[in-house]
């Protein structure tokens, strides 16, 4: 007997977020979670076999093998624009003119 599991996909920009509920068999890895959500449909930028992932803000290394636990939330990751550390320190120089 297979037992399913419920779990959610989610992708954020910041004009427009979406999550995604859905059941998955137990044994289902990251990877297999965000083709079966077909959140790409909703989000045509993104390249769901390359896509850096995470699960509840923590990155997952290897997402085609990494299963998934009941509840959890796959988390896909945009690429940054600027690094941090970069920001900071420009947020930090507009602060010490002004």
């Amino acid at each position: 007997m297979v037992n399913n599991m419920r779990v959610e996909v989610a992708y954020a920009l910041p004009e427009k977020q979406k999550i995604i509920s859905l059941d998955v068999e137990e044994g289902c890895t990251v990877r297999e979670a965000v083709r079966l959500s077909n959140i790409h449909h909703e989000f045509t930028d993104i390249d769901i076999e390359t896509v850096k992932l995470g699960i509840f803000g923590k990155a997952v290394r290897k997402p085609e093998e990494q299963t998934l636990k009941e509840g959890e939330r796959v988390e896909l990751y945009r690429e940054l624009k600027v690094d941090p550390k970069q920001a900071r320190a420009n947020r930090a120089a507009k602060a010490a003119k002004g």
